[in-house]
């Protein structure tokens, strides 16, 4: 256990018993246990396995590569469907985990397995992303910018395609572009 987690489970709140629980068996399993975001990180060899964390209406373990497990249980879930790695099992009560407890040291067991194989997930290229009409008029017009979105990390310009693009209206698509034009020009990411 360690002690710069211990404000995580020693909070009151609907989720404290539940934590606990998780908090046992990932650490049955053999991880380290570290505060990552503000959560229990559990890692292997310095590498993020799993995660535990909480929402109003469920707490869950997040695999780091859960798209990488085979799930014969069927019970983990990608949160959205821009998520590519991670996946969760999601839980309401502590009765739940411990029922479970078998199934959810088999699915930490596999995360490991995967960890120590070097298995790395496939994830889609910022090409495969679709680049909305206004963002790449803009672009085709002002090549400083369009240097500076290329200069970006993969992960940062496909958070800004992702949000652009989400917009239904030409015009709330061109306030977002113009919003965060000066944060692309300063080669942050979209929540920098």
């Amino acid at each position: 256990m360690n002690p710069k987690t211990n404000f995580f489970f020693e909070a009151d709140g609907p989720w404290k018993e539940a934590y606990a629980e998780m908090r046992k068996i990932a650490l049955g399993c053999g991880l380290t246990e570290e505060l990552k975001w503000g959560c229990p990180c559990y890692t292997m060899n310095k590498k993020n396995v799993v995660l535990i964390h909480g929402f109003k209406e469920y707490c869950a373990y997040l695999f780091f590569k859960g798209s990488l497990l085979l799930d014969p249980e069927g019970i983990l879930i990608q949160q959205t469907e821009n998520v590519q790695a991670s996946r969760q099992i999601r839980f309401t009560s502590a009765a739940q985990i411990r029922k479970m407890k078998k199934e959810l040291s088999a699915y930490i067991f596999e995360a490991m397995e995967a960890e120590k194989a070097g298995l790395k997930v496939a994830l889609k290229k910022t090409k495969a992303y679709p680049v909305p009409d206004e963002f790449r008029s803009i672009l085709t017009k002002d090549k400083k910018l369009k240097a500076a979105f290329e200069a970006l990390t993969p992960g940062r310009q496909r958070g800004y395609l992702l949000y652009f693009s989400q917009a239904k209206q030409a015009k709330t698509r061109m306030d977002r572009i113009e919003k965060y034009r000066n944060h692309i020009l300063a080669g942050k990411g979209l929540n920098d």
